[in-house]
């Protein structure tokens, strides 16, 4: 055992560090899509992990067709943003369940992908030959350009869901019965959230297209579970710190730092030489403990009380 202490390098962790944070922002960025969906329209979509190799596939194809690389992202936002939509008309206009309708929206963007990337599993973007917003040959500013997007989603999204139409989505998802009351026309607010929603996770996967430097078939596979892992993360930490003062600002902020945290992690485990290939039930061991940690909790906090009122009767 202490052999195997003494064999790891805390020097290698260190350094590994600045490349998690890096990359860890942009599966926060994925996460504030997931977000939308699994929090404010209260939907499981699956079809994140379809759009965003679509926002990586389109990124770097039409970067390597001679576009500006912030306009291949713009193409790729609107291109996930159709993925999104196609899911919500399968869902409100044709009776499939949510999750249903983003599995099979997923399962056709695989093929689509395909021939985006022209039949290609994958297709490289060197940051030798074209101008990229980010790439991992210089973190620092990968950092930096990604934190600055994160906000200006952040802020973006403060603004318009405190607008009337944001308003309703948040209430479509709240209380549907209540909204369609209301007069909202909860189908449609579906639709727009669902869109606005892959959109930004598509304009996650155009970003990490052009960090690691190539669109690969699978690169999005997992996504949800990753983009679930940060938002439960961040909503824990957040409550954790900030409790009542938590508002949306800050929710949006900690899921953020979530995705950054649970990549931190990854790199942590991969650091201890744990198996690779055990990585997907790591992250099922986290989301699950940190889903657990509300709950048990509240159950704490229940007992606790109960505990109170049994000692004042008794007294």
């Amino acid at each position: 055992m202490s052999a195997y202490f003494a064999s790891l390098n805390v020097l290698k962790l260190v350094k590994n560090m600045p490349g998690g944070v890096s990359q860890g922002l942009i599966w926060g960025l994925m996460a504030l899509g997931v977000y939308i969906t699994f929090r404010l329209l209260d939907v499981a979509d699956l079809t994140v992990d379809g759009s965003f190799t679509t926002g990586g596939a389109v990124t770097v194809m039409l970067i390597l067709g001679g576009w500006p690389a912030w306009a291949a992202l713009l193409v790729a936002v609107v291109i996930g943003m159709l993925a999104g939509f196609i899911t919500g008309l399968l869902h409100t206009k044709l009776g499939i369940p949510a999750i249903l309708a983003g599995i099979l929206t997923q399962l056709s963007l695989y093929s689509i992908n395909l021939r985006i990337m022209g039949m290609s599993a994958n297709k490289a973007v060197s940051v030798d030959k074209y101008h990229l917003l980010l790439t991992s040959r210089n973190i620092p500013m990968a950092i930096l350009t990604a934190a600055l997007i994160a906000l200006a989603l952040i802020i973006l999204f403060y603004w318009y869901f405190g607008t009337e139409q944001g308003s309703a989505i948040r209430a479509t998802g709240n209380n549907p019965a209540m909204s369609r009351a209301l007069g909202i026309n909860i189908n449609s607010m579906k639709l727009l959230g669902l869109s606005l929603s892959n959109g930004v996770v598509a304009l996650s996967g155009g970003l990490m297209s052009q960090y690691q430097g190539f669109a690969d078939i699978n690169m999005g596979r997992g996504a949800i579970v990753i983009g679930l892992a940060a938002v439960i993360i961040g909503e824990v930490i957040g409550n954790a710190l900030l409790g009542k003062h938590l508002n949306f600002f800050g929710i949006m902020t900690f899921v953020v730092i979530g995705g950054v945290i649970y990549y931190l992690v990854i790199i942590i485990v991969l650091w201890l030489k744990l198996n690779s290939n055990d990585l997907k039930l790591f992250t099922a061991v986290i989301v699950a403990v940190f889903l657990a940690i509300p709950y048990l909790r509240g159950q704490r906090i229940s007992s606790f009380s109960k505990f109170r009122k049994g000692a004042k009767k008794d007294a």
